[in-house]
């Protein structure tokens, strides 16, 4: 990236002695302190000068100040009000970025970005970062990609595979819509407050689904498969959709799953077929996923 002046640690620390704030454990936040860390990211993004980007959590904008220098243009979300001052000071200047305060969990992202292609470069606050990242996939697809910094824990369920420990229903929302990637670890140290976890920096890139199947039907069977996750599949679905077994044990022998197997031994794949086979053939009356 050009040569550009980025937020160090005392410089941030200086903002918020001035402005009156700490970094709040409410809104998860940890804003990164070093410059390295910052010239990581946005090497990994590969942000280029036709980039529109949209960052998340932006706080006082030290992330925001490194996507500015190789982006088009840079809309930053902020949630606190505390800050919000900090961050119009450190971005003002650069010309191309767009501060938008508010809560990015009720924010119509959709209606913000107008259809116009944004790449999700963030550090995203960890008590918002899967419900945020299942809400961009279901409905913002202006978001043509995502790398984000999260707790390592949530990166690796993002990018599990089944059979892994991590594999669960946000596991099948991503492979469905996204090509996944673990870039590499984060340590505690270049955030302050430093977190008693490691961070993990994931990539999500949008591509065609690889099934055809209705999402919204399919992550009802998914969540309803993972809802009991000790019980069998079998089990599992037929207590969470309240199915007699019969028409649950059909629908698994069409789709050819056995029916005493565990939701997270599924691949995307065969939930696509069971999703097809409970919506083939529902029981009389309610309960269908």
């Amino acid at each position: 990236m050009p040569a550009t002046t980025l937020l160090t640690a005392t410089s941030i620390r200086h903002l918020a002695r001035r402005h009156g704030f700490a970094p709040s454990q409410a809104l998860g936040q940890n804003f990164v302190i070093d410059p390295n860390t910052i010239r990581r990211i946005v090497r990994l993004a590969a942000i280029g000068p036709a980039d529109r980007v949209l960052e998340i959590g932006a706080g006082v904008g030290a992330l925001t100040v490194g996507l500015a220098a190789e982006a088009a243009s840079v809309i930053a979300v902020e949630v606190d009000g505390r800050v919000l001052a900090a961050l119009h000071e450190v971005v003002d200047p650069l010309g191309n970025v767009e501060v938008v305060a508010g809560d990015a969990m009720a924010l119509d992202l959709a209606a913000l970005l107008g259809g116009v292609p944004h790449r999700l470069v963030a550090n995203l606050p960890y008590n918002i970062a899967t419900p945020l990242i299942a809400g961009v996939l279901e409905r913002v697809p202006a978001v043509t990609d995502l790398v984000v910094m999260v707790q390592r824990e949530v990166g690796e369920r993002l990018v599990a595979g089944p059979g892994s420990k991590a594999y669960g229903a946000i596991s099948v929302l991503t492979a469905y819509h996204c090509a996944r990637s673990l870039l590499g670890r984060v340590p505690p140290t270049v955030f302050w407050p430093a977190p008693s976890v490691d961070s993990v920096l994931i990539r999500l890139t949008r591509r065609p689904p690889p099934v055809e199947v209705d999402p919204a039907d399919l992550m009802a069977t998914v969540h309803a498969a993972f809802g009991q996750r000790r019980k069998t599949i079998r089990n599992s679905l037929s207590s969470v959709l309240g199915w007699p077994t019969e028409p649950v044990e059909a629908a698994l022998a069409a789709a050819g799953i056995d029916p005493g197997a565990r939701a997270e031994t599924l691949g995307l794949e065969a939930f696509a077929r069971l999703t097809t086979a409970l919506r083939a053939n529902p029981p009389v009356g309610p309960g269908q996923p």
